[in-house]
């Protein structure tokens, strides 16, 4: 018998991903300044207004302000209408420097021995669904709301109406050994101007405009969005499509909804696919184990999937606070392994293989860059490992012998982004398990 499942994913206009986006962007200035920051930055967007708080110890000096207002006007909230935008919005800073009691547990002779920044467990999970090895509702989720604000930035004359806010969901049907079938139903809800005037200002007037929005945006979407986001062969004259289901969807952001980091942890990982522990990502440093580890073990799964031990994996991993090495991992393979041994025994294999101290984590995908700004909308998993060469604020400390004082200046440095996505234990994975 064949069954359903879900996700959802969401636009990086949503209130929760504008306040993900403003912590990651802060944690890469201080990154770019200061790699051995240690930053917790939490983010509430409200109508016209963003408060930036939590606990920082750095050498950088970064202008909060300025890093606020770039990113928001980066996402599109550049209007009076839309009761938040990038130059009119307040900003109120209330960062404040790090506990000691965290930092002495984090804080190691050996830097190797670094330990993890809170206790915890962090999951990570692949699956053959899809080239990303992700889960195919949460990969077409993604894909519709990153194609609605493309078609917002680089294609606006397509769809000119288009708000920055947009929420996407996606329902599979599985067949009863898990494989996936069909689309069975697209879920859009796209912010959008009034740009149908009523012809006067009657209720019902003001109806038969809304009801003229709503078929066009209907049309536009299933004609321009649904046909680059998902494959034809998965789409049939049955699938069902809600499309902007309320009706009209012109108040949104910030002044539709409140929005704070750390919220959107489901679309940020697996769309409800495997488990997770519950941690957020953004704004935080790669000492915390919530988002370095979490990175790590999808690294695992990744890998074991695309070495071909399994079709499916589950990867856990557990640390306490101020201990180096895990106090426990797992590999959950849901009965799809391909080699002949169990899970405990594919967690032993693996165990030896990754290196999961912190340390050996921030070095092995270069987690001190300041490359998180571009996991904080359309997810963490799943996107292409790409290197490129970014211009940076740096900053110097000069000693003349009397005092020391420091001095900012521009460099250019080659990048790598999404590295926990590298498929580069294949062969490794492989030759452990005995694979050709």
């Amino acid at each position: 018998m064949s069954y359903l499942f879900t996700s959802e994913s969401v636009s990086e206009g949503h209130p929760d991903k504008i306040a993900d986006q403003i912590s990651d962007a802060i944690l890469d200035a201080m990154l770019a300044q200061d790699p051995d920051s240690r930053v917790a930055c939490e983010t509430f967007v409200t109508t016209g207004l963003v408060v930036v708080g939590g606990e920082v110890t750095t050498k950088a000096y970064v202008e909060i302000q300025e890093v606020v207002r770039e990113t928001i006007k980066r996402i599109g909230y550049n209007k009076d209408d839309y009761k938040f935008d990038a130059e009119s919005c307040g900003v109120m800073v209330t960062l404040h420097s790090q506990s000691p009691d965290i930092a002495r547990g984090v804080d190691a002779d050996n830097e190797k021995d670094q330990g993890a920044g809170d206790q915890g467990m962090m999951f990570g999970y692949a699956t053959t669904e899809t080239p990303e090895y992700m889960p195919m509702a949460l990969a077409f989720s993604h894909r519709l709301v990153k194609e609605l604000a493309d078609v917002r930035k680089n294609n606006a004359d397509l769809m000119p109406y288009l708000r920055p806010d947009a929420k996407a969901q996606v329902t599979i049907e599985y067949s009863n050994d898990g494989t996936p079938q069909r689309v069975h139903t697209v879920v859009v809800s796209t912010q959008h101007d009034a740009f149908v005037k009523p012809k006067d200002s009657s209720a019902g007037a003001q109806a038969e405009a809304d009801r003229q929005m709503l078929e066009k945006i209907r049309k536009d979407v299933i004609e321009h969005i649904v046909p680059k986001a998902i494959p034809a062969d998965m789409l049939d004259e049955n699938t069902i499509f809600h499309i902007n289901p309320t009706g009209k969807f012109v108040i949104g952001g910030p002044h539709g909804d409140a929005g704070l980091t750390g919220r959107k942890i489901i679309v940020d990982t697996y769309g409800g696919k495997g488990a997770h522990g519950g941690g957020a990502f953004s704004g935080k440093d790669s000492s915390k184990v919530d988002r370095s580890a979490a990175y790590a073990a999808r690294h695992i799964a990744k890998n074991l999937v695309a070495a071909g031990v399994t079709d499916e994996a589950l990867v856990q991993v557990a640390y306490a606070i101020g201990v180096a090495k895990p106090v426990s991992l797992n590999v959950n393979t849901y009965g799809k392994a391909k080699v002949n041994m169990n899970d405990a025994e594919i967690s032993n294999v693996i165990n030896k293989l990754f290196d999961m101290r912190p340390k050996a984590i921030v070095e092995r995908f270069g987690l001190k860059n300041p490359i998180f700004g571009l996991t904080a909308a359309y997810g963490h998993m799943g996107r292409d490992s790409y290197s490129q060469e970014v211009e940076l604020n740096t900053v110097d400390v000069k000693d003349n012998g009397e005092e020391k004082h420091q001095v900012h200046r521009r460099v250019k440095k080659q990048l790598e982004f999404f590295t926990w996505e590298k498929l580069d234990y294949v062969d490794k994975i492989k030759e452990a398990f005995g694979l050709k």
